[in-house]
């Protein structure tokens, strides 16, 4: 018979262990900082020289997209930066950058063990959830740096996601809003809120208008002038309230019937979480001349094929429709806020303002018009003017994220370091 540990009594177990074993950790650095002060014949001993100045930790590969712009930006000033992964196939295990090393420090519970005990003066992530679970912030850490990896709420992490973060790299004010009113009814302390922009997306941009520039068609127009067929992509979040879940196959099917190209991009953590649904679609709808499954680690070549995008609550929504300038058509999954910070907040959430000015809303009573609702998100000229909208809202600082963000670390760096100094 088999001992079973629920995932939360695991979770409770190894923050035990690693408490004891950081005690233990602590209690023997501070006898070896005695006997080093005793045998120097007690002259100050410098105790943080083997302290990383910068650390990126990334629990996923899918997320070096993120990073990157920033990385090369580090790369370009010369500052050495170590980037851990917890993902043995990491592309930045394999960057070209001469000042990023990338480190596979394990997987789950290994990567979380060695971070315990990091010693770093600055640790920038996207990872959510510090303090909460396995991640515990070490000691020997001066300061954690959280970055978003989407374009929409702060605030839609699971509960306790970003509290104890010291800093927050954010793109627009609705976000900076939110984070204060968590902290006001939480009694958090507050954070350093920095609106840096969106590296990546500034990335895909650039990537996107060079590509145009040697495209010759460039939108659903030229496509359809040319005879071209219209291309939908079906790209869902995960979990019970995305897409998948509620609608199952009937989606493919409807989409099917519109008898434009289709492609379908389900979120990397279906496979993992619900990957007997997914077995179970891909074998009703394998791939044909019309639908094809797409799973590569970027997303720009899915995205700048489709001239429309459907989806959920993913954040590609917004990676689609600001940077390549498409109308969405998202689903009503009656999303449930229970588990998540937005639960916490009084404001209408920034992604549901937003939505309804970058497409329409697919309901299970108006699915089988999916064909007509596509047609009119690509010709209505008021979803241009919505995107428009919500661009200016949710990404500041254009084309400047990852200079901001560097900017900013290297000179917060600059103060812990005197600050240390000084004491």
């Amino acid at each position: 018979m088999r001992l079973y540990i629920d995932p939360g009594t695991g979770s409770m177990l190894f923050a035990i262990l690693i408490g004891i074993i950081g005690a233990l950790n602590y209690l023997l650095k501070g006898w070896f900082v005695k006997i080093r002060f005793i045998l120097s014949g007690g002259q100050k001993v410098k105790v943080n020289a083997d302290r990383i100045p910068f650390v990126i930790f990334s629990d996923n590969k899918r997320y070096w997209n993120v990073f990157e712009p920033v990385c090369r930006e580090f790369d370009r000033r010369g500052v050495d930066v170590v980037y851990m992964t917890a993902s043995p196939d990491d592309p930045a295990l394999k960057n070209p950058y001469e000042h990023i090393k990338g480190e596979f420090i394990g997987e789950n519970n290994r990567a979380f063990a060695k971070l315990n005990f990091l010693k770093a003066s600055i640790v920038i992530s996207t990872t959510p959830g510090l303090d909460v679970y396995q991640w515990k912030r070490s000691k020997e850490v001066q300061c954690y740096v959280h970055m978003l990896h989407a374009a929409n709420e702060v605030a839609w992490y699971r509960m306790f996601g970003i509290d104890y973060y010291d800093v927050l790299m954010l793109s627009g004010e609705y976000q900076v809003r939110d984070v204060k009113y968590l902290e006001k009814i939480r009694g958090l302390p507050e954070k350093e809120l920095v609106k840096i922009g969106i590296p990546y997306m500034d990335e895909m941009a650039a990537r996107l208008a060079a590509d145009r520039s040697t495209d010759d068609l460039t939108d659903h127009k030229d496509k359809e002038a040319a005879g071209c067929e219209r291309t939908v992509l079906l790209a869902p979040s995960w979990g019970e309230s995305a897409i998948f879940p509620k609608y199952g196959g009937k989606i493919i099917e409807v989409l099917k019937e519109t008898g434009y190209h289709i492609i379908i991009r389900p979120h990397p953590q279906s496979f993992i979480v619900e990957k007997e649904l997914m077995e179970k679609l891909m074998e009703e709808y394998p791939e044909s001349g019309q639908i094809e499954w797409n799973r590569d680690n970027d997303n720009y070549e899915a995205l700048r094929r489709a001239d429309i995008l459907i989806s959920d609550f993913s954040g590609v929504i917004f990676d689609f429709s600001l940077v390549y300038d498409k109308p969405v058509i998202y689903a009503d999954t009656e999303f449930d806020n229970g588990p998540y910070d937005l639960w916490w907040l009084e404001d209408p959430y920034w992604t549901f303002t937003a939505l309804p000015r970058i497409g329409q809303k697919l309901t299970a009573d108006n699915l089988a018009a999916l064909k007509e609702m596509i047609d009119a998100c690509l010709t209505d000229p008021k979803y241009v003017e919505g995107r428009r909208e919500a661009r200016e809202e949710t990404w500041e600082h254009p084309g400047e994220g990852a200079v901001r963000a560097v900017d900013w670390l290297l000179a917060k760096y600059e103060r812990l370091q005197a600050e240390e100094e000084g004491r």
